[in-house]
């Protein structure tokens, strides 16, 4: 397979500003070696400038090699700088009084003699390689690059293109061009009689009994799981619970169990309190999709206990609670990718038989195991086939992003080159989507090139040949960010502001047409969208991408360009990689066996930069978190975290990104002072609840996560804060501010500070640290606060909050959690709010009236939860009624632009929509314990889903309710979908 240009490319632009930085800097050492490392950057701009020039195909092995060394000489090189960076100070000779550093200089050189010596001696063995190098490819005949015809373009990217996107829900999105297996095989799942019951007919017969297994089958990249997908989310709200799980070649029984069992617990309040995505799907279940993901041995916990016999008492305890959850309940399951017929078999056994029945969707690529699947006589077997000719273009032009002019100009030969498979499909839509003004001529020169025997169906080697062209299309920058998916596992959901946060620490992006690095990310990441080699699979509130998933394929494709340029070491992936012959740069640990913990043990770790793990850092070989270099840090939901762990990453004094969220940890060192490069520390949902004074000694960082947004539990901060050294921060979230005399609360510094959320406030009215917030706050809203989220105890500040004589109008997201009964009148004027969050305020038709202003408004939030339940909240649920006349009216006009709404509350009074009220409405959510009514739906024209959380210990009236709604939408072909979930709390 050729060479992948890109990283090599990214890595070279990272070194050459690094190198420009040391010769701009009189530093001891440079006076000694300054010549040496003048030539190496002098030799490295010319490299990089060939490695510009490389045609994307056409390259010999000599070639290859060629590049090969280049890369290597390259990290070989970034490594040097960076250690010498961190282990020597400045020189005092560089600046200040002359007679102080006449003095200074003599010291400075006795004191760093050693490491300046080694650093040296380095730097001229690296001259040395850089020359052989350039000397190599004549001696070898190497020849410089030539253009050739189809070269993916360089530059002419749009980063202003692609920096906004349309808010969006991810909403009903049904499957193109297997409308009638759909049909079908949704009668197998409501147990209706299909149309024909020919048994050579593909069309599933209605199961006998009550249990019964459909298998999907088929290979890589055909549709199985989009369709599978679909079903659950169809079907799923006719079942009293459900859940879906995907497995892989590597699979533990009770991580299996355990993701399921999560999944068909009653949900709690507080779990659905804190989930701000708007839905995954169809089906929306916040619960169902946030406990979604890929269940890997190597991802989940594993079991340690001794196993006797075939079942572990951990799995025997899993499978009687299952048993216990879904006694009396029929249940639906999705059991996505099952490589193996034996893991089918676990997985069956452990199942529960209900009363009321039950029906298991499996995909597969294997017909052994979907043979296997089907044992009774209601069980059934589906083949996806490939889409025909007009349902490819069907496929086609809705997954193409492009104007109805654009798809016009397009040649059918475009979609017909792929085969009928949907992925190739999908991947041509994005690659044409982002190159519309393409001539027909060259589309077909194109689609001649990738598929030269046009008449031959479409193998794996063609659904190749088109993922490697659509991946070289794209600029070089991006193919570097796309590589970097390959850190996170097969089939995990990952965040976005995760995978840009690391991307800016791996300096992948650089500020581009007066754009922010922050905002050039967010647009690299919607390209990447565009271009179907990212699925967004959750939206938060605010209607922005808040997760994604990489298709199997895709993923395996960049693995593999990943593994080839030496870029991310994987151990214990879904897809083999054979260990690296050289040094590991890039370290994900998706697997931690005593297989894998050997195969590390054999590797060479000193020059690691990234490293990711998946599971527990009991899996890590000795000494593996003491690397010299590492400038990214991942434990996020790693277990067995030590306080001796946290003392080893204090040494990494290079790290940029370190995120502990969800890990064991409970205090931090002291000594993260020394971290003076870090930018982003995300230490969520763990038990640290104070920084040390010693944090404020990072000047860089840019981002302090902290807290738990569903328990509220905040983090004090730092008393040092005030001396204002960190004036980088754009993100502060999680906060306590607690009167006290070291509390802190004058942000006036922050003037670049974009969110602030305070999930702690209690201070006294008229007080210093009442006063210093407030105009806080209306200073920073003239600046760049987006952001803020404010939870007040005794509700006197937010109160305040209406005398601001200047309102923060450039917010985009509000949440005011507080015993609120009247909203500050200056909300009405926040031009840019697409996200408000009302938590313990009055539920009034005037309140909504004064809302509906808000032309921009995306999403509208109404929260009362049981934790704060007393008599001045009682009093706010009485309030909301007499207010309203016991009816709470939503009026016609206003809300232009709202499309969520959400009311979480014990009690809901009757909730009535007027004509043309919220004109864009696709999503209304209530969660209560008592309902009393809801009329004028049919009066919300683009609404598409209700979502009722009902309590479990709810009347029989309430229930009664929300069940005659539900049926009446399911015999009703223009109802909105209606979705009923439980919760307890």
């Amino acid at each position: 397979m050729e060479m992948v240009v890109g990283a090599s490319e990214a890595t070279m632009k990272s070194l050459l500003s690094k190198l420009g930085g040391l010769l701009a800097h009189e530093y001891a050492l440079i006076r000694g070696v300054r010549g040496d490392i003048q030539y190496i950057n002098d030799e490295m701009a010319s490299m990089q400038a060939f490695l510009v020039d490389l045609a994307p195909r056409g390259h010999d092995s000599r070639m290859k090699d060629w590049m090969k060394q280049i890369r290597d000489v390259t990290y070989d090189i970034e490594d040097c700088v960076d250690d010498f960076a961190h282990r020597l100070p400045h020189d005092p000779a560089a600046g200040g009084d002359v007679c102080c550093a006449f003095i200074v200089s003599p010291v400075y050189e006795i004191w760093t003699w050693r490491p300046r010596r080694t650093i040296a001696s380095s730097i001229a063995e690296l001259k040395v390689r850089a020359q052989q190098i350039g000397e190599r490819r004549t001696r070898y005949g190497v020849e410089n690059p030539k253009t050739l015809e189809g070269a993916p373009p360089v530059g002419g990217f749009d980063v202003a293109e692609y920096q906004h996107t349309p808010l969006a829900l991810v909403g009903t999105k049904k499957p193109v061009g297997v409308e009638e297996e759909m049909k079908e095989l949704g009668k197998w799942l409501t147990l209706q009689q299909p149309a024909s019951s020919d048994p050579a007919s593909s069309q599933a017969e209605a199961p006998k009994q009550a249990h019964a297994v459909l298998s999907i089958v088929g290979f890589g990249g055909v549709g199985k799981t989009t369709i599978a997908m679909a079903l659950y989310q169809e079907y799923g709200d006719q079942f009293d619970r459900r859940a879906m799980v995907t497995v892989s070649q590597s699979s533990d029984i009770d991580a299996i169990l355990q993701t399921i069992l999560s999944q068909v617990r009653p949900q709690s309040k507080d779990d659905s309190e804190q989930q701000g995505s708007c839905g995954g799907g169809p089906s929306g279940k916040k619960r169902l999709m946030a406990a979604i993901g890929t269940v890997c041995a190597s991802i989940m916990p594993k079991c340690r206990e001794q196993r006797g016999g075939s079942t572990s008492q951990t799995t025997r305890n899993l499978k009687q609670q299952l048993e216990e959850y879904l006694d009396g309940k029929s249940y639906l399951l999705l059991v996505d990718d099952v490589w193996s017929t034996s893991m089918w078999e676990k997985i069956k056994f452990s199942l529960p038989k209900s009363k009321k029945g039950s029906r298991v969707i499996v995909t597969t690529r294997f017909q052994a195991v979907a043979s296997l699947c089907r044992r009774d006589n209601g069980d059934h077997i589906h083949k996806v086939v490939v889409l025909n000719k007009d349902k490819s273009k069907d496929l086609f032009m809705t997954e193409s992003e492009i104007s109805k002019e654009a798809k016009n100009k397009i040649p059918e030969i475009l979609w017909q080159m792929c085969g009928g498979l949907p992925l190739a499909i999908v991947t041509m839509a994005g690659h044409a989507t982002c190159n519309a003004d393409k001539l027909a001529t060259k589309w077909s020169e194109l689609c001649n090139a990738l598929v030269p025997d046009s008449g031959k169906a479409l193998g794996q080697d063609g659904v190749t040949r088109i993922l490697y062209h659509c991946y070289n299309d794209m600029p070089g920058e991006i193919r570097t960010c796309s590589l970097y998916l390959c850190i996170f596992p097969k089939g995990r959901r990952v965040s976005r502001k995760r995978l840009t946060r690391r991307w800016l620490a791996e300096g992948f992006v650089s500020e581009k047409d007066g754009l922010s690095t922050e905002d050039v990310a967010d647009a690299y990441f919607n390209y990447l969208v565009r271009r179907k080699i990212i699925r967004a699979v959750d939206h938060s509130s605010n209607g922005k991408v808040k997760s994604y998933q990489v298709h199997d394929m895709v993923l395996e494709y960049i693995v593999s360009k990943a593994s080839e340029e030496n870029f991310v070491t994987v151990v214990g992936g879904h897809w083999f990689m054979a260990p690296p012959s050289n040094k590991v740069r890039r370290l994900s640990l998706q697997g931690g066996d005593l297989k894998h913990k050997k195969t590390m043990e054999s590797m060479n770790l000193s020059h690691v930069r990234s490293l990711t793990m998946f599971g527990s850092l009991a899996e890590l070989p000795s000494n593996s978190l003491k690397f010299g270099i590492v400038q990214v840090l991942d434990l996020n939901g790693c277990k067995d975290f030590k306080q001796h762990h946290a003392k080893e990453i204090c040494k990494m004094l290079l790290l940029k990104y370190l995120s502990l969220r969800r890990t064991d940890i409970d205090k931090i060192p002291k000594k993260i002072g020394k971290l003076q490069y870090l930018e982003t520390l995300d230490i969520r949902e763990t038990n640290v609840t104070e920084l040390p004074n010693t944090i404020c000694q990072l000047e860089r960082v840019e981002n302090i996560l902290g807290g738990n947004k569903r328990t509220r539990k905040a983090l004090k901060l730092p008393e040092d804060l005030k001396k204002g050294t960190m004036k980088n921060l754009r993100i502060l979230s999680g906060i306590e501010i607690v009167e006290g005399p070291a509390t802190v609360a004058d942000f006036h510094h922050l003037t670049d500070l974009r969110k602030l959320t305070i999930y702690r406030l209690k201070i006294k009215k008229g007080g210093k640290l009442f006063g210093e917030l407030s105009s806080s706050i209306e200073y920073l809203g003239g600046y760049s606060l987006h952001t803020l989220v404010i939870d007040d105890e005794s509700c006197e500040f937010l109160k305040s909050l209406g005398a601001l004589s200047s309102p923060p109008k450039f917010l985009n997201a509000l949440e005011l959690s507080g015993k609120l009964v009247e909203l500050p009148a200056w909300i009405t004027e926040l031009d840019a709010l697409t996200k408000l969050t009302l938590s313990v305020t009055m539920l009034t038709s005037a309140v909504l009236a004064q809302l509906s202003k808000l032309k921009t408004l995306f999403s509208l939030t109404f929260s009362i939860t049981a934790s704060k339940q007393d008599q001045e909240i009682t009093a706010i649920i009485e309030k909301n009624k007499e207010h309203s006349d016991g009816e709470i009216i939503v009026p016609a006009g206003g809300f232009e632009n709202l499309e969520l709404l959400r009311i979480l509350a014990p009690s809901v009074p009757l909730l009535s929509f007027r004509g043309n009220a919220l004109p864009k409405l696709e999503r209304l959510e209530l969660r209560f314990s008592m309902l009393e009514g809801l009329y004028g739906l049919e009066n919300l024209k683009k609404l598409k889903e209700v979502h009722l959380r009902v309590h479990k210990e709810a009347g029989e009236f309430t229930k009664s309710l929300v069940e005659d709604m539900a049926t009446a939408a399911r015999e009703g072909n223009k109802c909105p979908k209606i979705i009923v979930d439980q919760y307890y709390g």
